[in-house]
């Protein structure tokens, strides 16, 4: 063998792997919370959707594989921007920001907004009777629905998911109409017989659709070849008649659809970034609510953790094997799965108990933090040596007042440390409320990200807030374990 075929013969076996690795497969990215009829799970367990079928589609077209993965819709743009997959499709619209950040393909539907309202709800036509009669309309966070309410001035309740602005709208909790995409609105408001349809009955379209976007597929600056690559099998698509089939297939293709032949490119227009001065009363306002559910959902703790460790202390022993009971529970159970009972599982159980967000937020948080400070008064409590009793009872005293005079304030710096911890540990836990339509600091950042803001500047405002609020009571729980001891 010559000396040039030993160098070629490597060279030679190394290119199928280079073009395997060219052809491997693509991770496309989305949140099946999205639902109905972009990606869900079927009643088999498997992906369905429109933007599936498109997925697959691409597969085709492009020659190569491409893969789920699950991803929290608010975190699409910076996992993609951390390279943590190829591509995010999941009814992304089209905005200006966007399309500075990310390199966004041509469009492959144009959706349009759809006010729903309740049947018997003769009060509203528009959205101009919402903006006239000064009520709540229930959105998307940071999508297009939620921008046009807050250009139209109109008070708009925030929702995470797609689910929940119906149901209450259904059962008339909170708001008055219901403001999202088109593509939703015929899933969950629309009598018939669509597929996989999630329809909640007494529900009607208020108006035509209006304020018309697009969905693209969003892709990396820096990987103009994959782009490129899509827009090419976008086009395709559209030329064979592949992307209207699918539409069709949903029931999303309309005569508006016919435009797609003429987007190529959609021109990004103009928007200027939310400057401090827009975002800090945004972040400041999410602060004050991080405070109150904080402190009522703590105040509701302390009496129910005090409560239930003297239970488990003093009562009889039936009432103890209760207050364990509790303890383990709600200790057993996460705080998340309890809020989403609070909210929407209680009206199902028992029709016409609706609870307030913010009531079932601190009713949740009081439950869950409750067992927690359960087992450490009963620890401190348990601490105090039992010749205390025994010299308050000689001198006369009842055991209540021996409790409260004797007992409780000594346990009281023993006990001050791990409440404090817990404490700021809720502070930071109040972020799960935005699962109920409650917006506090951290919803507000996200909202406020999604919608222009820097992802940079907004987390160093929000990170200060919650030091702000949080280490002082480090510093207060130091002070009283300091004063209280007598040194």
């Amino acid at each position: 063998m010559t000396r040039a075929s030993r160098i070629a013969l490597p060279l030679l076996l190394l290119v199928p792997a280079l073009a395997n690795a060219q052809s491997g497969p693509l991770l496309w990215a989305a949140d099946l919370d999205g639902g109905v009829p972009y990606v869900f799970r079927d009643d088999n367990g498997e992906l369905a959707g429109f933007e599936v079928d498109i997925k697959d589609a691409l597969a085709r077209e492009l020659g190569r594989p491409i893969e789920f993965k699950q991803y929290q819709f608010d975190n699409l743009f910076a996992g993609l921007d951390r390279g943590d997959f190829d591509f995010a499709m999941n009814g992304l619209e089209v905005t200006p920001e966007r399309q500075r950040t990310f390199r966004l393909s041509r469009p492959y539907y144009i959706y349009q907004l759809q006010l729903v309202v309740r049947k018997n709800d003769e009060r509203i036509r528009s959205l101009d009777d919402c903006a006239q009669q000064g009520l709540t309309v229930g959105t998307l966070a940071g999508s297009s629905s939620d921008r046009l309410l807050d250009q139209r001035g109109i008070a708009k309740r925030i929702y995470d998911d797609q689910d929940g602005p119906y149901k209450d709208l259904q059962i008339g909790r909170g708001v008055d109409a219901v403001l999202l995409d088109l593509p939703i609105a015929l899933y969950y408001a629309v009598p018939g017989d669509l597929p996989h349809s999630r329809r909640y009955a007494g529900l009607k379209f208020a108006g035509q659709p209006f304020a018309e976007g697009y969905y693209a597929v969003a892709v990396r600056k820096d990987n103009e070849t994959l782009g490129r690559d899509i827009d090419a099998a976008l086009e395709r698509m559209l030329q064979s008649g592949e992307l209207k089939r699918i539409l069709l297939k949903w029931e999303l293709w309309n005569p508006d659809q016919y435009r797609l032949y003429d987007l190529a490119t959609v021109e990004s227009g103009t928007t200027d970034e939310i400057g401090f001065t827009r975002y800090m009363p945004m972040l400041l306002e999410g602060a004050l609510m991080t405070v109150l559910l904080t402190i009522v959902s703590m105040a509701v703790a302390i009496v129910l953790g005090l409560v239930v460790a003297s239970l488990r202390l003093y009562a009889p022993r039936p009432v103890q094997w209760l207050a364990l009971a509790y303890v383990e529970f709600f200790r057993g159970i996460p705080v998340l799965l309890l809020l989403y009972f609070l909210y929407y599982g209680l009206p199902a159980i028992i029709p016409g108990l609706e609870l307030n967000p913010i009531v079932a937020a601190v009713l949740g948080f009081g439950l869950n933090y409750g067992a927690y400070e359960a087992e450490i008064y009963r620890t401190g409590i348990g601490a105090i040596p039992i010749g205390q009793w025994e010299a308050a009872s000689s001198l006369g005293m009842s055991p209540l007042l021996t409790f409260r005079r004797i007992i409780l304030p000594q346990a009281v710096r023993i006990i001050l440390p791990p409440m404090t911890s817990d404490f700021v540990a809720l502070f930071k836990d109040t972020s799960v409320v935005s699962v109920i339509a409650v917006v506090e600091l951290s919803k507000q950042y996200q909202i406020l990200t999604k919608s222009g803001a820097g992802y940079a500047q907004v987390a160093l405002v929000t990170a200060t807030l919650y030091l702000v609020m949080s280490v002082p009571l480090g510093y207060l729980s130091r002070y009283l374990e300091k004063r209280w001891s007598g040194d």
